[in-house]
């Protein structure tokens, strides 16, 4: 039997692919955010009784997330490119850290505010809320990491 030889240079270029595919997927959903709402809001109307006000909420609530996930997007391009070139334990990965931190906060908050509209923002508010402490549990390693590091080169 053959076995993959999976490197960190791969884990890596894989990793940054994944995300260009999730910036590529969130254009394509500004972009046809108002078809998506449409078809949603037709296809609820009957069922749940879903029509254009309700819409409109889910429309405004896909477009102003997607702020904060551009940043996320593009932070975490950036940490892995600081990453990959062996740059780890760098002041600038903790500010994109952060600014991912913040990132999946905000989405929470927006879609929480949306869940009177849409309860099934909740799921979604859970999502985001839980990967930004995620996040910022890796941000305080990460800080942590930075200071021990910084202590032990001047010990040397």
């Amino acid at each position: 039997m053959h076995t993959i030889n999976w490197s960190h240079k791969n884990s890596m270029r894989l990793s940054r692919v994944m995300v260009i595919l999730f910036a590529v997927a969130l254009v394509a959903l500004d972009i046809f955010a108002q078809d998506v709402t449409v078809y949603l809001s037709g296809r609820l109307l009957g069922q749940y009784g879903i029509g254009l006000g309700e819409g409109l909420v889910f429309m405004g609530t896909l477009y102003i997330c997607s702020l904060p996930g551009y940043v996320l997007l593009y932070s975490l391009y950036r940490l892995l490119g600081n990453l990959e070139g062996g740059q780890v334990f760098i002041p600038q990965n903790i500010a994109y850290l952060r600014r991912s931190s913040w990132c999946c906060v905000m989405v929470a908050v927006v879609c929480m505010v949306g869940i009177p509209t849409y309860p099934s923002f909740a799921i979604v508010t859970v999502a985001a809320g839980f990967m930004a402490l995620i996040i910022r549990i890796i941000k305080n390693v990460f800080e942590q990491a930075i200071l021990m590091k910084d202590e032990l080169d001047f010990t040397v």
